[in-house]
């Protein structure tokens, strides 16, 4: 439980009120009095009043190997002790011992890889290779995805909250999300036939076309609340969007590095392999980094002259390479995968005890709960979901929250996470949730 609520600290009064005069209002913080986070270690951090809390959402799935960790502040400190910024104009050791490793560990021919900065550069790398190499503009995305804050990126996204400006760009068409939850077709999961995947070619002869770049997706929907696809959802629509003359773009900045359990790389568990896929989030422990890999054939038909300053950074690329080898030596996705068992083990007793939640899903240390008022209409409930948020924070845990709708919660802690932290996590929910239910 963290202190009770009283007169802040001048540092936290100070950076609070610096926060909301001179950063864009655009730049949103969680809670009804914003925390001041001030160190971490593991799976906790501090805020600036010296509130401990356990840290369940990682950054948004950024904190892969856990605050602090000592192999990555090594990397780092010893990079940046030797020389911290190149340009892309030069080779650097580390660049070229990052993209060999991303040639290994990513799944089936994909080869060369692109350096950024974030998860909105490899994504728009992404889509800007995938139609230098067709010859073609169109790209089918998903309703309820996202993939960056970048004008094509937002136009690629099927989520209008993230959506600004008065026009998107040309060139996309969403096709039916595979939200199993509020299926679009009405059907129960006894009696899918994936008809969201087989609507893909429909709408590629009615409102495509017909000649398209690239489908784009991601395993598990992040900001859309964690929305995971069946078994065979992707098998059938890529085989639609090949015949079509289509690559498949697989956006992993959230899902990738172990996430969802087990692989390195999400779209391992549903057996395809992707002729262009793109990291960020988790690939650095909290670095800013981005990641275009891409197969050779793909990779080589981007024009000579590009450039991303920041791409490649030693440092950057350093601390990648540092929290890959703690994922792989101390199998980190085998953990995410017998510790997110547990938390879904955990999470549907939180269900059977309290009405609000509609649906629990998600693979791995990649889970979500989906609030509604009523189980039988779905009518979602975010003013719940605020008020279990807050609770949970008071109770000394940190957890997101999204969705369309503004009604999931979405639970990703480090892969370091243990049954302990489950249980931890679990009790303040639960006592969230009972708080929720008695302020009506």
């Amino acid at each position: 439980m963290t202190k009770q609520a009283g007169q802040r600290s001048d540092m936290t009064t100070e950076a609070i009120a610096a926060q909301r005069e001179y950063i864009w209002p655009c730049v949103t913080t969680l809670y009804d009095q914003p925390l001041v986070l001030d160190h971490g270690e593991g799976m906790y951090v501090w805020d600036s009043e010296g509130n401990r809390y356990l840290d369940c959402f990682g950054g948004v799935l950024t904190t892969s190997v856990g605050h602090a960790r000592p192999e990555v502040v090594e990397a780092i400190s010893t990079q940046a002790g030797k020389i911290a910024h190149t340009s892309p104009l030069y080779v650097n050791a580390p660049q070229s011992a990052l993209a060999r490793k991303m040639a290994e560990i990513t799944p089936g021919a994909l080869h060369k890889s692109f350096f950024t900065s974030s998860g909105t550069e490899a994504n728009e790398a992404a889509i800007l290779v995938a139609r230098l190499y067709t010859g073609r503009a169109e790209i089918i995305a998903l309703r309820h995805a996202y993939h960056g804050r970048s004008l094509i990126a937002m136009s690629a996204s099927g989520h209008a909250p993230w959506k600004h400006g008065t026009a998107m760009a040309p060139g996309f068409v969403h096709a039916h999300a595979p939200y199993c939850y509020r299926c679009p077709f009405n059907l129960k999961p006894e009696s899918c036939a994936l008809e969201c995947a087989r609507d893909v070619e429909e709408l590629i002869r009615t409102s495509t076309t017909g000649e398209i770049a690239a489908f784009m997706a991601e395993p598990i929907m992040g900001i859309g609340g964690f929305i995971t696809p069946p078994k065979d959802y992707f098998k059938t629509v890529t085989e639609i969007i090949r015949r079509y003359g289509g690559l498949f773009i697989c956006d992993e900045v959230q899902t990738g590095w172990g996430r969802t359990g087990d692989v390195l790389c999400g779209i391992e568990h549903w057996g395809v392999e992707p002729e262009v896929m793109t990291f960020a989030k988790g690939m650095a422990n909290g670095s800013p980094i981005g990641c275009t890999t891409a197969i050779p054939e793909v990779a080589d038909r981007f024009p000579t002259l590009t450039f991303a300053t920041f791409g490649g950074n030693p440092v950057t690329c350093s601390a990648a390479l540092a929290t890959l080898k703690v994922i792989q030596e101390e199998d980190l996705p085998r953990n995410a995968r017998v510790t997110g068992d547990y938390l879904r083990e955990r999470l549907e007793e939180l269900k059977e005890k309290h009405e609000p939640i509609g649906d629990v899903r998600g693979m791995g240390l990649m889970q979500a709960i989906e609030c509604v008022k009523d189980r039988k209409t779905k009518e979602p409930d975010p003013q719940l979901v605020g008020r279990v948020l807050e609770g949970a924070m008071k109770r000394g845990v940190l957890i997101g929250k999204g969705g369309l709708y503004g009604n999931v919660f979405r639970i990703g802690p480090p892969l370091t996470a243990g049954k302990s932290h489950v249980d931890e996590l679990v009790s303040a929910l639960d006592g969230a949730f009972q708080d929720a239910a008695s302020q009506g």
